[in-house]
């Protein structure tokens, strides 16, 4: 039996060497990173909650959250420990061929193994396509989008996750390859020869979560994802000015290594660290705190207020269940969720991440646009848009859509109840039946 988020939080060890080695590269993103862990501990860190009863009803949802399917939180989880798990054993036939290399009378070892380079490239550009995907499941995305991903990483990524991408570019790139490691992996995975990729067995290992009908689709994938997020390391690279010898110079504060083999150092990293696991399981917990955190406020809110008058607790019942009918749209829109929003002087609709809630108002984030263009949204301009039962249009009975009023000169949200070919049958969001009507496709955004 799988283990529970709360399980996998708890059993986050405080102080090891894969804990010594992500502190070390603070210095790459200072203070961007905690080893937050215990799940009561990180709900408290992360909510600000004190109350052993609230932070129960946060863990009993999260853990209720964490076991439904469609959220992807579990689905992110496993793909890290996958990731993690194949990259140990592919370090091992890596750090043979460094000492197949190194030491003549054990040469035979990197006949019998993968060059070390090859494997290492493997390795970074298979992690990013996991990343990718792992990305999508977090944020509801149907096909996972390299592009979008990397829109992200660039405006959004933080805390364990940001942390997860520097120790990607420091432990599988600059220390093993080089500070030329970007045109290393770009000639490898350009060569004519791609079998080196799809026959090795980390690739063999994932192939089955990357896209792709065929291995040819999914070596596509994975280099669309390589390339995508490039620009990114390489700025990275260039604002922090890390070396091999800086990342080399401040492991050694936590761990002993000795930095004229840093190939043999990247090697022993990847063996005895599961960096990729750690931080994947705290990036998934705070998402997962934080929705469960917004659901539970919600609840609390909305509950029944107790009365000593009979006829007032009646009326309060009364007022409370009719709040609870209004707050359970909105109890569907969480922190860290991704929706769509409407933007009516373009007359369409944009994708962007629930950054903060506040009643009916949301503070989103549009991805693929930079934090200047963050901004609060009422709930009338939101929706969450379910393109797995969606017709060839793009619509499913339940979804949110625009009509507009040619009267009255303004759009008005309604929810569609019936399909029919190219007519949709709906119902105005705040009005009565008498309003429903038939539309035909092109009176609906």
């Amino acid at each position: 039996m799988d283990k529970s988020i709360i399980q996998l939080v708890d059993e986050l060890p405080s102080d090891n060497i894969t804990v010594k080695v992500l502190k070390a590269l603070d210095f790459v993103a200072p203070g961007e990173w905690n080893n937050s862990v215990g799940f009561d501990n990180s709900i408290r860190t992360i909510t600000g909650e004190t109350d052993a009863n609230v932070i129960q009803r946060i863990s009993d949802r999260a853990t209720t959250l964490y076991n439904d399917p469609q959220q992807g939180y579990q689905t992110a989880v496993k793909l890290y420990q996958t990731i993690d798990k194949a990259d140990m054993a592919m370090a091992t036939a890596a750090l043979a061929s460094k000492v197949g290399e190194k030491i003549g009378f054990l040469s035979f070892l990197s006949n019998i193994t993968p060059k070390a380079d090859v494997t290492q490239t493997i390795d970074l550009v298979l992690k990013i396509a996991i990343e990718i995907i792992a990305f999508s499941k977090l944020n509801g995305i149907p096909q996972p989008n390299p592009q979008e991903f990397a829109n992200s990483l660039g405006s959004h990524y933080q805390d364990a996750s940001l942390m997860r991408m520097v120790a990607l570019v420091c432990l599988d790139g600059i220390l093993p390859l080089g500070p030329d490691f970007l045109g290393k992996i770009q000639s490898i995975m350009t060569s004519a020869d791609t079998t080196a990729i799809t026959s090795n067995p980390l690739f063999s290992t994932v192939s089955a979560t990357l896209p792709g009908s065929n291995p040819t689709d999914k070596l596509g994938f994975i280099t669309q994802g390589f390339n995508s997020v490039q620009g990114w390391m390489s700025d990275l690279v260039s604002k922090t000015g890390v070396t091999p010898q800086s990342i080399s110079s401040n492991l050694g504060n936590f761990i002993q290594i000795a930095d004229d083999n840093l190939d043999f150092v990247a090697a022993f990293l990847d063996q005895t660290t599961n960096y990729y696991e750690h931080t994947g399981i705290q990036t998934v917990a705070k998402k997962l705190i934080l929705q469960a955190h917004t659901l539970v406020k919600a609840e609390i809110a909305a509950a029944p207020k107790p009365e000593a008058d009979t006829f007032k607790a009646a009326k309060s019942d009364t007022t409370d269940a009719s709040a609870t009918a209004v707050n359970s749209d909105s109890n569907k829109y969480t922190v860290g969720q991704t929706i769509e929003v409407w933007n009516s002087e373009e007359e369409d609709w944009y994708r962007a991440t629930i950054e903060k809630a506040s009643e009916k108002r949301f503070f989103v984030n549009y991805i693929g646009k930079g934090s200047s263009n963050d901004e609060w949204v009422e709930e009338d301009n939101i929706r969450i848009r379910d393109r797995s039962s969606a017709d060839e249009n793009g619509y499913a009975i339940g979804n949110k859509v625009k009509v507009w009023d040619e009267e009255n000169e303004d759009w008005y949200s309604a929810i569609i109840g019936k399909t029919q070919g190219n007519q949709y049958f709906v119902h105005y969001v705040d009005y009565d039946s008498s309003y429903d009507e038939w539309l035909d496709l092109e009176e609906i955004s």
